[in-house]
């Protein structure tokens, strides 16, 4: 059985009093692409920061690749890929000039680095002479991710690769990951939006500093502790408001036209939980409204695990 290309066992980073990582453990297997979930703040950056030896842990562990981040630094650094989250390239140099740099600067070239960026430079090849401040958002994340395969790396990092970019790159983009993942590369990526969460095989949700669950996508949403209604009406806010009153409402959070209401009651049926919520919505005065159970997403688990999480 292969080793685990990342181990991460009780990982702690303090600066000053503040703790950015608090007990961090998770491995990622050969070939996952595994996804840290989380909003802006999380620590998301902190973790990627160790795991691309860049930033000493205060306490714990971390392995990539077999080898310790921390020991094993100049070892690791060739067989890393990395795109930080800001467009960290030369913006006065052209796109072929910072693809040969970077080449340049692992021992390889562009020419022999061809095939292992052909799907991406197969999109950035007709704007090769144009600067890279120049580019388009989808197109300078394409370019990073381009610069952080170029060496041929064994494992790849993405720190929120597709914050600030329009959805259709941010599509393309990571149907580009997943044609990596395929080829048997493993990545870890971070990233605030939870619609991504689903693409990854595994994630783990992060709120500061801490993981809050780890699973497959479909399973966190599988998991969710309590029933589960969308409720719709005409006067979103007066039907807000009312619900989050209500003596059985656990949470209740807007979701696009419709609120996400989630019942205290864990052993209650659905439909016994129906008939009192809609009395009650029209004892509050509140007409024309429709309910009914649905699935949970990853959103709605990571705003339970949030909710549930001792405040720091």
């Amino acid at each position: 059985m292969s080793s685990p290309a990342v181990e991460v066992e009780r990982l702690i980073r303090r600066f000053g009093d503040d703790t950015a990582l608090d007990d961090i453990s998770f491995e990622v297997e050969p070939g996952e692409l595994y996804g840290v979930i989380g909003p802006d703040g999380a620590g998301k950056t902190t973790l990627f920061r160790i795991l691309v030896t860049l930033l000493l842990p205060t306490e714990g562990t971390a392995r990539v690749l077999g080898r310790d981040v921390v020991r094993d630094l100049w070892h690791l650094r060739t067989r890393l890929g990395y795109m930080p989250g800001r467009f960290s390239l030369y913006p006065d140099l052209s796109v072929a000039e910072n693809l040969g740099f970077f080449a340049s600067l692992f021992g390889t070239t562009l020419a022999a680095s061809r095939d292992t960026i052909a799907p991406i430079w197969g999109q950035l090849e007709q704007f090769s002479s144009r600067r890279a401040g120049a580019l388009s958002g989808g197109m300078k994340q394409k370019l990073a991710l381009c610069c952080a395969l170029v060496h041929r790396p064994e494992i790849l990092f993405l720190d929120e690769p597709t914050t600030g970019v329009d959805a259709v790159s941010r599509r393309e983009f990571w149907e580009l990951l997943g044609r990596l993942r395929d080829e048997g590369l493993p990545i870890v990526v971070s990233t605030p939006y939870m619609d991504e969460a689903s693409r990854c095989d595994r994630v783990s949700l992060l709120q500061a500093g801490k993981f809050l669950v780890t699973d497959r996508p479909a399973e966190i949403g599988r998991q969710y502790p309590r029933p589960l209604l969308a409720v719709r009406g005409a006067n979103v806010l007066g039907l807000l408001g009312a619900l989050r009153r209500y003596p059985h409402a656990a949470a209740v959070w807007p979701f696009g036209e419709a609120l996400h209401y989630t019942d205290t009651r864990p052993g209650v049926a659905v439909e016994m939980i129906i008939p009192e919520l809609e009395a009650y919505i029209a004892s509050a005065g509140l007409t024309a409204v429709s309910l009914r159970p649905i699935p949970a997403t990853i959103e709605d688990a990571f705003m339970w695990y949030m909710a549930q999480a001792p405040a720091a």
